[in-house]
């Protein structure tokens, strides 16, 4: 049973004074039995009253208000986590009645939420790609396994080619992305076969720089197994979500799970910085280097913003998912 300590910090500093900051932050790992949360500390400029509750998929949500005028935001989290492995699901129940009971499903509450579609041009290609080769044909699981394989072989993980901005259509055409691009694709098409599935945002944590994403926010997709329940599955890196991943929280896509939202009044400009650094209970230390700049990690891409409040912005915060 690992336990993590994750230290994930996020510094907007403004060229000007700004005042009325408004804001929410989803950096509170979910709690269930595979997953417990033994301490968590939160530090926030000035030092706020930061109201906590849950939404409608169950996540929790901080919510605070800095009013006073001023030139840095830093939200600085530490939390002390441990995981449990799980047992995986088998197909021990006969396919037909898996793509019988989603065909039961599909119009509960619980589900219907995980079954609608984006706005996708190249649904049909993506749809012949699924009759090919697996469509119906096999069990729901080895689907899901199937798809989460293809994901991973068929699209190069590059950092920086996209953003949150990003459309699903231009990922497919570039056949390129991140962990957020990777789980988007993957979320296209396990629902249009009907699997039930949800984004998931939070951190993987290998000690031996074994998968991608490590030492950073990363993301992935739960896909519903009939006579089983949800399973994680890290298309960025083609294996079953187990006790290395860290679940901060679930939506139906990156929207529902923004780390950090907000506006604020005063000048437009301002000057990002994230860093996360994981430590497991060996002490051994597991950072991404890519953005190591003491005591913050910078991404240069989001330095400077000419135009748009952190309203308006506050999707460029998923740069932090590598």
């Amino acid at each position: 049973m690992p336990r993590f300590i994750i230290h994930h910090v996020t510094k907007y500093t403004y060229a000007e004074p700004v005042r009325d900051s408004a804001n929410q932050i989803m950096l509170y790992p979910l709690k269930d039995e595979f997953q417990e949360l033994l301490s968590q500390k939160i530090f926030i400029t000035g030092e706020p009253f930061i109201e906590v509750f849950k939404d409608y998929y169950g996540n929790q949500i901080g919510s605070f208000m800095n009013i006073a005028p001023h030139t840095e935001l830093r939200i600085d989290s530490t939390v002390s986590v441990t995981t449990k492995p799980r047992l995986f699901p088998t197909d021990d129940q006969e396919t037909s009645l898996q793509w019988a009971n989603l065909e039961e499903i599909k119009f509960m509450v619980p589900f219907i939420d995980f079954l609608k579609q984006e706005n996708f041009k190249d649904l049909a290609e993506v749809k012949a790609i699924a009759d090919a080769g697996f469509y119906k044909t096999v069990s729901v699981y080895t689907a899901v396994m199937q798809l989460c394989e293809y994901v991973y072989k068929n699209f190069n993980y590059i950092k920086g080619i996209t953003t949150v901005e990003t459309t699903l259509d231009e990922i497919w055409k570039l056949k390129a992305g991140v962990c957020q691009d990777f789980a988007h694709i993957l979320l296209v098409m396990l629902r249009l076969l009907g699997i039930p599935s949800r984004y998931v945002s939070g951190y993987v944590c290998p000690s031996d720089s074994s998968l991608r994403g490590e030492g950073a926010t990363h993301a992935w997709a739960e896909a519903y197994i009939p006579f089983y329940g949800w399973l994680g599955i890290d298309p960025t890196n083609n294996c079953i979500v187990n006790d290395l991943h860290v679940r901060l929280a679930i939506g139906r896509s990156f929207n529902d799970c923004s780390p950090v939202k907000g506006t604020y009044k005063g000048t437009a400009k301002q000057h990002l910085e994230v860093a996360v650094t994981v430590s497991h209970e060996d002490g051994k230390e597991v950072k991404n280097e890519a953005y190591v700049l003491t005591p913050l990690a910078v991404n240069p891409a989001l330095s400077d913003a000419d135009n748009g409040n952190s309203y308006r912005r506050y999707i460029q915060m998923m740069q932090q998912q590598q």
